[in-house]
């Protein structure tokens, strides 16, 4: 029976490229026009094709991490890429949207949005065992949105011109007192403070972040003008001249985007400057991916610019400058992916298969949302008033240029170790 209505469902979806399946009775179907580089995938019992016929978002992942959807040609990249062309989810059936949305409504109440949940859901992620992070990320563990000037650059090279890009936008001063909402593990708090001179105050709710970031700093001489803390944003005190937040602001919530910007408006000085930088999609949406809701990223929200801009309204900033970036985190992703891939029996050591094919399917995913679902990234530059910043982004050259001359200068080369 299922696996009738998964061929009726491949043959309606797949009419371009060219997909071969095989069912757990043995029998393969081809579907799509014999274009591209053919893939197989096959689905090793019953069990599996009813899964993918009653709930295909979230089984699937579920499925290829236990091993019962397998991947025989090609990469489960190139399976998730063919079904996008062709736009499968329209053909899924009406009932998936309400189990999509119901799973999410009972989760949100299940957290309530207590601090003690934030701390809890950013553990689920930040706090696996490090050395998986050390296995795909760049030596400083920048685990965010590379910036890449140039099509040769290496992964290296776009993580330092991401914390370069931002700190310029961030137009910090001698004396100025900095503030980083959602540190990681301390790369661009040490770069801000070793290049500029000014104190740093970062926060994160991962335990495992803070100490590393901590012994990051002890090592490059920098206690003094770093403070990393196990701290809720909410808790932070005291006025800044400038805050940042890199790829926090999907992690809080969308019922807690008015609280941060409310709390950032309140921390920031009169004549401050603010820049986060987040992730986004082109419109709202009520419910996030349930494979990662359940596995990667619990209570996470990736926003729309329009829910953004009005919790920065509301709050009273004024909004100086929007910069889209659509498609470096794609390119991102794909570093990190195949980094992951080549360290397979390192993770399957550290974890277990199911965990690797987990991981895989998280970055896979990722990397194809935003090479073909349109999800982008986001800078906004925010300020109370309108002369804080320059006129023109001429500026951001000039910046640059300061900047890349003091990292050949006093940038300390660290790699992160364990």
């Amino acid at each position: 029976m299922y696996d009738r209505l998964l061929a009726k469902f491949y043959a309606r979806t797949v009419t371009k490229g060219s997909l071969e399946v095989t069912y757990a009775s043995g029998q393969t179907e081809v579907y799509g026009d014999g274009t591209g580089e053919t893939v197989k995938v096959r689905y090793k019992d019953k069990r599996a094709e009813r899964g993918f016929v009653l709930n295909p978002v979230l089984r699937f992942g579920e499925l290829y991490m236990d091993g019962t959807f397998a991947i025989d040609q090609g990469t489960l990249y190139d399976f998730v890429v063919l079904m996008k062309r062709n736009g499968f989810r329209r053909y899924l059936p009406g009932y998936i949207k309400a189990i999509t949305a119901f799973n999410f409504v009972s989760d949100r109440i299940k957290n309530l949005w207590r601090a003690e949940a934030e701390k809890r859901m950013v553990a689920h992620h930040y706090d696996l065992d490090a050395k998986l992070y050390q296995m795909f990320l760049d030596e400083d563990w920048q685990y965010t949105c590379a910036y890449y000037e140039r099509e040769d650059m290496t992964l290296e090279e776009a993580q330092l011109a991401k914390k370069r890009h931002v700190t310029a936008k961030l137009l910090v001063k001698p004396g100025n007192k900095v503030l980083e909402m959602g540190c990681g593990w301390g790369g661009l708090a040490l770069y801000i403070a070793e290049l500029t001179g000014v104190h740093v105050t970062a926060v994160t709710l991962s335990e495992q972040q803070v100490q590393i970031a901590q012994t990051r700093a002890k090592t490059r001489k920098l206690e003094d003008l770093t403070d990393f803390r196990l701290q809720n944003y909410r808790d932070v005190t005291g006025t800044f001249d400038r805050i940042i937040s890199i790829s926090m602001l999907e992690h809080v919530g969308r019922q807690n985007f008015d609280v941060m910007f409310e709390k950032a408006y309140g921390l920031l000085d009169k004549h401050g400057v603010m820049v986060v930088h987040a992730i986004g999609r082109p419109k709202p949406a009520l419910t996030q991916t349930p494979f990662n809701e359940k596995y990667i990223f619990p209570g996470g929200h990736v926003p729309a610019v329009s829910e953004i801009a009005t919790a920065i309204e509301k709050a009273g900033f004024l909004i100086k400058d929007l910069e889209i970036l659509p498609m470096h985190y794609a390119r991102t992703c794909r570093e990190w992916r195949e980094r992951f891939m080549t360290h397979w029996d390192e993770a399957a050591e550290l974890y277990d298969e199911e965990f690797c094919r987990m991981w895989e399917m998280y970055l896979a995913t990722s990397e194809s949302a935003f090479a073909h679902d349109r999800l982008m990234i986001f800078q906004f530059q925010l300020a109370k008033h309108q002369d804080v910043v320059p006129f023109t982004r001429d500026y951001l050259a000039t910046e640059k240029s300061r900047l890349m001359q003091l990292e050949d200068e006093r940038m300390t080369v660290d790699k992160v170790e364990l």
